[in-house]
């Protein structure tokens, strides 16, 4: 056995154990990784039973702790309109149309006015706007402006939660690599057995 162990290639196997053992690392932080999502998700499912508003984000990190909160914003300058694709509340395909607001203090925010089957962009002059919080950030009106249909409400489990998948892929290939080198040694080995 120890002379099997002393005929087995150093450097290789010092570079196939190290990339086994950066993959394991990978899975396991993957599996860290689902943990702090599913605790994240839990944490927006609780903030969508919340009723009052809060004061718009004033960046990324305030609207990440504030993401499916109900907010209000008084749009003082509508400084460009747009649409995109999106669903309306029954989860129909089409055309959500939005607006980039500036606030009176200054401050930028995107709204969802609404849905619609017409890709045209809509007029609107601005003014106060309910909605809920979405990523982006944005805020999605609730009740719609200018006659719009309702936007599909955002959902927190629409975003993804696959570190588990992830998780698995690590550990499989570092198993495959470990499958695969243990029969390259081997018949490597056995060459050599059949030598002497």
């Amino acid at each position: 056995m120890m002379g099997h162990i002393r005929r087995l290639p150093v450097l290789p196997t010092i570079i196939v154990l190290i990339a086994i053992g950066v993959m394991v690392r990978l899975g396991v932080w993957q599996l860290d990784r689902k943990e702090q999502k599913e605790a994240l998700l839990a944490r927006y499912q609780s903030a969508q039973a919340m009723s009052a508003d809060v004061a718009w984000p004033r960046d990324a990190a305030e609207a990440d702790n504030l993401l499916y909160r109900h907010a209000r914003i008084d749009c003082a300058t509508v400084v460009a309109a747009t649409t995109k694709s999106g669903a309306n509340a029954e989860g129909k395909a089409g055309i959500a149309h939005y607006v980039s607001c500036l606030q009176p203090d200054g401050s930028k925010a995107d709204v969802v006015l609404g849905w619609s089957i017409d890709p045209e962009p809509r007029e609107w002059g601005g003014g106060e706007v309910a909605g809920v919080i979405a990523p982006g950030p944005r805020l999605v009106a609730d009740p719609p402006l200018i006659g719009l249909d309702a936007n599909a409400r955002p959902d927190p489990s629409d975003l993804p939660n696959n570190h588990l998948s992830y998780a698995v892929q690590w550990f499989l290939f570092a198993g495959m690599a470990l499958a695969i080198y243990a029969l390259a040694v081997r018949k490597r080995l056995a060459g050599a057995g059949r030598d002497v």
